[in-house]
């Protein structure tokens, strides 16, 4: 079973991380690709534009947020099979994102769909 571990775009690459995949449709401002060390950067699995500009960071919001977010990733047959290629094929991935909030971020949903529907 492959490890998932997630972690903010601005923290420090670790060799325990393995496989890091960015998953937000936006580059992080201010962050290199050198130092961000993503091995792939899957926009198709973040949300889409609309459902992200709907959320405007209202914590009251979050719960109807990631039911519409865990439905968009169920019509997306394409990333289904790349993630599990990936996790068949590393041990540990980590879901690298930009957003600030430790709870409340996209690698979080994410990581609950990897882990109940692939």
């Amino acid at each position: 079973m492959t490890m998932i571990r997630l972690k903010r775009a601005d923290d420090k690459p670790q060799p325990q991380d393995g496989y890091r995949i960015l998953v937000d449709s936006l580059w992080p401002r201010g962050l290199s690709q050198t130092d961000a060390r993503v091995n792939e950067w899957l926009k198709d699995a973040a949300p889409s534009a609309q459902l992200r500009s709907w959320l405007r960071h209202e914590p009251t919001e979050w719960e109807d947020f990631r039911r519409r977010y865990l439905g968009e990733l169920r019509n997306k047959a394409e990333v289904a099979e790349h993630l599990r290629s990936i996790l068949d094929d590393h041990s540990t991935v980590t879901l690298v994102y930009g957003g600030r909030g430790k709870r409340h971020n996209v690698a979080e949903i994410l990581k609950e769909y990897i882990q109940t529907a692939l």
